[in-house]
């Protein structure tokens, strides 16, 4: 029976369109959001999309083609097309049909199939077929060791998600560490997700938590649980000393059991703590096409120490050579840890293939609600330009225009005037443009923080705002991840990277671990540019968490 004051379309092309005047829109999207991602975000009609990647996912984590059929004829305005049900059953009943296990004669792995069809068609494919080994018997190839991640990819682009029960292989042992802390019942949940019994299928995939939501304090859980030598790879040197503050706080582990691998340091002890960059770090005059260890050598700390987990911190970020190297090391537990799920170069199905599966999603709101993070009211101030402008604009080429829009002149004027009605809290200032950042600290002598900032320095600027000697602060996008500053409740976004879903997400998470206080974030866009389809997109990924942006036009 379809019901005209349901608040879903379903379309026959895997689009769903969610009316938000509905008084059941708050719990379909909460219901959708298991299943489906967010692909526009308008006023009044959000538009969702199921894919094959969210549906393995939906599998993954427990759901049933019928769990997810029942949200759509259950929440559906109209009736429900045949063919969409049928897609969804077919996608959801793909994922572990093939699987790869150790096969016990050989100790060596194996893919396997109860399908002879299917484990033929796959192995026809040129690509798979590089990857194989002997065949086994008619239902199983044997793999090399080293292609186990490579393989899963060509086969996820195949359409074929294989279900990973090759277990891992044997590590150096922590000694015993107990966490000091106590986990929050939420971040109890997700571990569990991960670890599951600590078997041959847990101990492996991405959790997604808000901003402040305590992150590093499950990847401290989890670093406990396994009980083994530890890599964990941090987004900056300031991130990767905040995992070590954090692991010596919050564990009673000896501080000689914790090292810094980075551009400063090369310490490597049971815990180590990298960053991206140093790993990534590309050795001159060898070809972009030569083998990935020998162009990134420091990658080569993935093979040197018998790690038995490895985790990502935002792996959202996670950078092309990383993914190669990870690709070499799934007999490694693996943790992702990140707020946004989201890349915009489109290669989420390769954390799915090489991290493991999203394991535990909590909506923002959802932990706003039960205190947990601070409620955030969001603004996006629209700025005119002059005629001028306007017409500078006009004449730039197509690459200069976003820049222009983004530094214009009269963004300080409205900057001011936001500053100056919240000279009563902790205000952020973020941007993309260096020039432009330098103006604005300059314009109210507030100390700037940037990539170019030297790290003693940037200490001291960041504690000097926590201890309350600094009101204002003006960051560029190192600010963006992994930076604790709990007394920040106001953050006023600039300038920003195109249209980036994550970024937006970040830079609201700044500001949303103040204690039982109010956060508030504006984003200033110039009216009528790029800038404008920009914040659109930014807005994306916060829409499908329910926050809403008011949108006003600035007194010039």
């Amino acid at each position: 029976m379809t019901d005209p004051t349901n608040p879903l379309i379903v379309q026959g092309d895997l689009t769903i369109l969610l009316e938000l005047s509905s008084p059941r829109a708050d719990e379909a999207r909460a219901a959708l959001a298991r299943f489906a991602e967010l692909e526009r975000a308008p006023e009044h009609v959000h538009t969702y999309r199921i894919s094959p990647l969210t549906l393995w996912n939906a599998a993954v984590a427990g759901l049933s083609p019928g769990d997810v059929a029942s949200t759509l004829t259950g929440y559906a305005k109209y009736d429900v097309a045949p063919s969409v049900l049928a897609e969804v059953h077919d996608q959801m009943g793909r994922y572990g049909r093939l699987r790869l296990v150790r096969d016990h004669d050989t100790a060596a792995l194996a893919l396997t199939s109860s399908e002879p069809a299917l484990i033929e068609e796959v192995s026809r494919d040129k690509q798979v077929a590089a990857l194989l080994g002997d065949r086994l018997d008619g239902n199983r190839f044997a793999v090399r060791m080293g292609d186990r991640g490579v393989l899963k990819q060509a086969l996820l682009r195949l359409g074929w998600p294989v279900a990973d029960e090759a277990g891992y292989d044997a590590a150096d042992d922590l000694v015993p560490v107990n966490l000091t802390a106590e986990l929050r019942s939420y971040q109890g949940d997700a571990l569990q997700a991960w670890w599951s019994d600590g078997g041959e299928t847990g101990g492996n995939g991405v959790l997604v938590l808000p901003c402040g939501a305590g992150k590093t304090v499950i990847g401290l859980g989890a670093l406990v649980t396994a009980g083994l030598h530890t890599l964990i790879i941090a987004t900056s040197i300031s991130s990767a000393r905040q995992w070590i503050r954090e692991l010596l706080d919050k564990t009673d582990l000896d501080p000689s059991m914790v090292g810094e691998y980075s551009s400063d340091h090369k310490d490597i002890r049971p815990i180590t703590v990298a960053t991206y960059q140093v790993l990534t770090w590309a050795k001159r005059g060898v070809p972009k096409e030569a083998d990935v260890f020998e162009r990134h050598p420091h990658l080569a700390l993935f093979d040197e120490h018998r790690w038995g987990l490895v985790i990502y911190d935002e792996v959202h970020l996670l950078p092309a050579p990383v993914f190669r190297a990870t690709a070499r090391i799934q007999s490694v537990r693996r943790l992702g840890l990140t707020a946004t799920l989201v890349r915009e170069d489109g290669r989420e199905g390769d954390v799915f293939s090489l991290i493991g599966p999203k394991r535990f999603d909590v909506p923002w709101k959802e932990l706003e609600l039960l205190g947990w993070i601070a409620p955030a009211t969001c603004t996006e101030v629209r700025i005119r330009l002059t005629d001028d402008q306007r017409m500078t604009y006009a004449l730039a080429e197509p690459d200069e225009r976003h820049r222009l829009a983004a530094t214009a002149p009269a963004k300080v004027a409205v900057l001011e005037q936001l500053i100056e009605r919240h000279a009563e809290d902790r205000v952020l200032v973020i941007g993309q443009f260096l020039d432009q950042l330098q103006e604005v600290a300059e314009r109210f002598d507030a100390p700037l923080i940037t990539g170019r900032t030297p790290q003693r320095l940037r200490e001291e600027r960041f504690q000097a705002f926590r201890d309350g000697e600094i009101p204002l602060l003006v960051v560029s996008k190192v600010a963006n991840f992994s930076i604790d500053l709990p007394e920040a409740n106001v953050a006023i976004q600039i300038s920003g990277q195109f249209g980036s879903r994550q970024e937006e997400a970040q830079r609201l998470g700044r500001i949303l671990r103040p204690d039982g206080g109010q956060a508030t974030f504006y984003t200033l866009v110039a009216s009528e540019t790029v800038e404008q389809a920009f914040a659109l997109n930014r807005q994306r990924f916060l829409a499908e968490q329910g926050y809403a942006y008011d949108i006003v036009d600035a007194v010039n």
